[in-house]
């Protein structure tokens, strides 16, 4: 890197899962639009072509007359090339199909287990992570020898899993994990109160937090907007909208998958005292599975949706056509914001601001109740060269009990992933609140592992086969 007059060019990115349709396009942008980075991202991915694709866009996009970021899009042949001499790394892929993901996700219907995600906890989360973690195992293994002083950004889910996988294989490593389910409840929070003061909508950053549980399933305990205390407006929120839920502008969760009316959230609010901070169709899946998913009809009660694979495969086929598209000329690259915070932790790391935003870490202490060394999520302190976490306090004993199962089960399904266990992964699905709430027949949820280990077994060629 080469720092002059308040910039920092000839930065070297290596982007893994660089043939990312959607969210690539989204971080390309927010490069372009931050004026004082500059250097060359590097992408590399098992799909070439994909990647290749993403270079022509990204030096288009780079092009643009209103692109003030100098930047130049590569293809690397191998990860090694991409991540030799590399400042930052990102991790941004999707471990196998949508048609594996059909699995995770459906299969489990057939015990009356519903899921509205399905990448990060419970049956679906389980087995992605199976197919996820061997693949982050050599990528840790690159980094520690390539490129062991850069910062690593994850956005691959699961998150916790992942960047306990990272740190499992490369103890050194200097990553984290970022997700943006924190400022989804930032803006609703920043919505409430330029409501209750008649001003206009603050933006979301002034709404400060304090930020602690574990990836989709964070927690405030405490929120301000210019030192108002912002508890009781979400209390008078909860209370007016509790039955009818709270829709954000421009939102509509009957048409969106991603959309919800909070009434998940305003629930577990009036349960425990805390403002869930990720979207209603994440917290669902971390709660019993005869609460908020106990059927389809009970989704549409909490006015949230479940997500079918079916769209994320339609969606899919819409991102490959914009991608060709795009590639040939016949459509120019949009230039948004993409609201996400990766390029100004950049920034912050090259020694050009101080920040503070939510991360996901080892614990250390931060969330003093919570066991050490796995992976929590809280707000950390971002400046040069470093990123400390903040020590966030403790969980209430009742969230807290609510979270260890699922802290549990990722030390099982990490095991599993790189030992070839079975037996791990039935243990992580009979300790699941999802599970353990629908069935107590443990043969069937024997026989659904099998069936669900079987469907992505491509991805998972050590695994036994077991009855």
């Amino acid at each position: 890197m080469l720092y002059s007059d308040h910039t920092v060019s000839q930065i070297r990115l290596a982007y893994i899962g660089g043939g990312s349709r959607g969210w690539a396009w989204k971080f390309m942008s927010d490069l372009a639009l931050e004026p004082s980075l500059g250097g060359e991202v590097v992408l590399y991915d098992i799909d070439r072509e994909a990647a290749e694709a993403n270079r022509v866009i990204g030096n288009k996009i780079a092009a643009l007359p209103s692109s003030v970021g100098r930047w130049h899009y590569f293809v690397a042949a191998t990860r090694e090339e991409a991540l030799t001499g590399a400042d930052f790394v990102v991790i941004s892929i999707l471990p196998g199909t949508f048609d594996e993901m059909e699995a995770d996700v459906h299969l489990p219907e057939r015990l009356g287990i519903w899921q509205s995600v399905g990448d990060t906890a419970g049956p679906g989360g389980y087995i992605r992570a199976l197919r996820t973690l061997p693949m982050l195992v050599p990528i840790a293994e690159d980094v520690r020898r390539f490129c062991p002083d850069a910062w690593v950004i994850n956005y691959t889910n699961p998150m916790s899993l992942c960047v306990k996988t990272l740190y499992h294989v490369f103890p050194q490593i200097k990553a984290f994990g970022c997700c943006h389910e924190v400022f989804n409840t930032q803006m609703v929070l920043a919505q409430a109160a330029a409501e209750a003061l008649q001003i206009p909508v603050p933006d979301r950053r002034k709404i400060h937090v304090n930020v602690l549980g574990i990836n989709h399933f964070t927690w405030f305990d405490t929120a301000s907007y210019e030192g108002l205390d912002l508890f009781p407006v979400y209390r008078d929120l909860v209370q007016r909208h509790y039955e009818s839920g709270y829709a954000m502008p421009g939102s509509d969760w009957t048409k969106t998958p991603f959309d919800c009316m909070h009434r998940v959230k305003f629930d577990l609010f009036r349960r425990f005292g805390l403002i869930a901070a990720a979207g209603d169709r994440h917290l669902a899946e971390f709660m019993p599975g005869d609460e908020y998913l106990a059927d389809p009809e009970t989704v549409k009660r909490w006015k949230f949706g479940l997500t079918p694979v079916s769209w994320r495969k339609a969606d899919l086929a819409e991102r490959r056509r914009r991608s060709a598209a795009m590639v040939s000329g016949e459509n120019a690259p949009d230039l948004e914001p993409s609201g996400e915070e990766g390029i100004l932790l950049m920034k912050a790391l090259c020694g050009m601001t101080r920040t503070v935003s939510n991360v996901n870490l080892p614990n250390r202490g931060q969330i003093a109740n919570l066991p050490l060394g796995s992976i929590v999520e809280t707000n950390a302190v971002f400046s040069k060269d470093h990123v400390r976490p903040v020590l966030a306090g403790s969980l209430p004993e009742n969230i807290r009990q609510l979270t260890l199962p699922h802290i549990q089960n990722h030390e099982r399904i990490l095991k599993a992933a790189l030992t070839c266990d079975p037996e791990e992964v039935v243990q992580a699905f009979l300790h699941d609140p999802n599970v353990c709430a629908k069935t107590t027949d443990e043969t069937a949820v024997r026989r659904l592992v099998k069936d669900m280990i079987d469907a992505t077994r491509a991805y998972l060629p050590g695994f036994p086969s077991f009855e």
